[in-house]
């Protein structure tokens, strides 16, 4: 079993209920935004252009300010697209060859980011991983990840794989052929259904030794008919996944780490209405203290 990110978190309940949000400019003002959702954990995403070179104190000082928790540094990278499957093929994680040195030197660097900061784990979509292991794509992502996970050991941290662009025994596949003892995944279950990898209840339960991370969000399956197409994101509790389904597998596969809230739309106001709306939901199915 892969170490597990949430044995660092001490300070954290189980099912703590946290926030997926990205880096702003000024450390102390993306967190107050947060702690006006009255929570004091999180993921903290990092955009490919943001300069994160010079900026590790000043996240470091502004979490211990607030008391705040992050547990992973989700990286994104410059260039990517999530219009529809094939744009994402084409341009997402490690895949594309053109991008492919670039995107490894920025995975340690926000690797060395997340140590700086005091972040246990890092992670991080890694594209569409070939179903064929002779492929060539597959081998140089394999060797890729392995070099990650080994740049991340030093640090005594984590390598989470986002879950939803292959089928959950594809992806526990390659997890065991890069055999490494600090990678797993980062579960969220709406992403199975906006690609149409499977059910995530089920996937889950293939996965569920692998965890390191959750998203509780929530989606639409693809439209029927149209294989290039994504499913639609949806607010928590207003899609197809089942959250207090969910709940119940992740307590039937033993996770007992943070819960992280994600949503992604790009009007503030809707996606910070949502976020509160999911949190609240969280705290009824779980019974969780204001």
């Amino acid at each position: 079993m892969p170490v597990t990110a949430q044995s660092t978190l001490k300070a954290l309940t189980p099912w703590e209920i946290g926030v997926m949000f990205w880096a702003g400019p000024d450390p102390a003002e993306t967190l107050a935004v947060l702690k006006r959702l009255g929570v004091r954990c999180g993921q903290l995403g990092v955009p490919g252009d943001l300069d994160i070179s010079s900026s590790a104190a000043a996240w470091r000082n502004a979490l211990a300010a607030d008391s705040f928790t992050v547990y992973t540094v989700i990286a994104a990278f410059n260039g990517e697209s999530y219009a529809d499957v094939p744009t994402v093929r084409n341009t997402v994680g490690f895949i594309p060859p053109a991008t492919r040195a670039e995107r490894e030197k920025r995975m340690y660097a926000v690797s060395d980011f997340a140590a700086a900061v005091g972040v246990p784990g890092i992670g991080t979509h890694v594209g569409f991983i070939p179903e064929d292991d002779s492929d060539p794509d597959y081998i140089a992502m394999r060797e890729l990840v392995r070099r990650i996970c080994d740049h991340c050991a030093k640090h005594g941290q984590t390598f989470a794989l986002e879950t939803g662009q292959e089928t959950a025994e594809a992806l526990r596949s390659f997890l065991l052929d890069v055999n490494r003892d600090n990678l797993g995944i980062n579960f969220d279950p709406a992403n199975m259904i906006l690609y149409g990898t499977g059910d995530p209840i089920e996937a889950l339960g293939t996965l569920g030794t692998h965890v390191l991370s959750v998203h509780c969000k929530d989606g639409d399956w693809p439209p029927k008919g149209q294989p290039d197409a994504l499913g639609q994101e949806r607010p928590l509790g207003k899609g197809a996944v089942g959250v207090e389904n969910f709940l119940n597998q992740l307590r039937a596969v033993g996770y007992n780490g943070p819960l992280a809230i994600e949503r992604e739309v790009e009007n503030p106001a809707e996606r910070l209405a949502d976020i509160e709306s999911g949190i609240s939901l969280l705290r009824r199915l779980t019974k969780a203290p204001r």
